[in-house]
């Protein structure tokens, strides 16, 4: 008697997985591991809006009734590739006085991560949660922060914050590459293309824009991920610092030292 594909849902998000080996595509039988290769070989080919159950079922040469047999429905796959993903990163031993360089290099592994499956971040974005290979990360960051000292209020919403911005970065970039692409351009800006739009810039009305045209070239400036890393340093320099209401330095609630 075949197994209800939600309680194989349900099976994988109650305990580890066995590992299995791949195997050829050719006269072997339709498998979880072998569905998520498939839809995985999609996006790093075709990016994640031709991931479709129709295209991993071809790719599979099965029809798309072969796969409801092991995964739920399209979002149950957005599970598995994002999982695969999350069990490629290295979480490092939680150290106190490297917490954040050990935060800021998970999220950098996260985006590569990303990066190498064009629009991939997608299905993170808007899937709750319960994948044990994401809940991994999720632990490992939050054993990070709080080995930081970081309170475990702050701790959840950083990370929170940390996935958000990571996906959308990697999101961008591949949204930006798939519309460059048409127009035959790399996904980066040249220098006579920032060149060109530091001009553009510049020549805007003063009286209107007095900022935008002065601060032109600070506006376009960056280079590879320049970006990325002044972001994540934002987030993280700003984790230890007291919120309204918490203890401060002194030791005294925000309350009590205004008395």
């Amino acid at each position: 008697m075949s197994v209800d594909p939600k309680q194989r849902r349900a099976a994988r998000h109650a305990q580890p997985a066995a590992a299995t080996a791949r195997q050829p595509r050719r006269n072997t039988p339709i498998t979880v591991e072998r569905i998520t290769d498939a839809a995985l070989e999609i996006v790093a080919g075709k990016g994640y809006e031709a991931m479709t159950m129709r295209s991993v079922a071809g790719l599979l040469n099965t029809g798309p009734a072969s796969l409801y047999a092991h995964v739920v429905n399209k979002a149950d796959i957005d599970e598995l590739i994002i999982g695969r993903l999350c069990s490629q990163l290295v979480l490092p031993e939680p150290d106190p006085a490297a917490w954040r360089e050990q935060i800021v290099d998970v999220c950098t592994q996260l985006r590569d991560q990303y990066l190498n499956y064009p629009g991939i971040s997608r299905a993170a974005l808007s899937m709750v949660v319960t994948d044990l290979d994401v809940l991994r990360i999720n632990e490992g960051m939050l054993a990070i922060l709080l080995a930081g000292g970081i309170d475990p209020q702050t701790a959840a919403w950083a990370i929170d914050a940390l996935f958000l911005y990571v996906g959308a970065y990697a999101l961008e970039i591949a949204l930006s590459a798939h519309r460059r692409s048409e127009l035959n351009e790399g996904w980066v800006l040249s220098n006579d293309e920032r060149a060109e739009l530091v001009q553009r810039f510049s020549a805007l009305p003063a009286a209107r824009f007095p900022n935008t045209s002065r601060y032109a070239a600070e506006l376009t400036s960056g280079d590879g991920h320049q970006r990325f890393d002044f972001t994540l340093g934002l987030i993280v320099d700003n984790l230890d610092r007291p919120r309204p209401g918490q203890s401060g330095e002194s030791g005294e609630s925000g309350e009590s030292a205004q008395r």
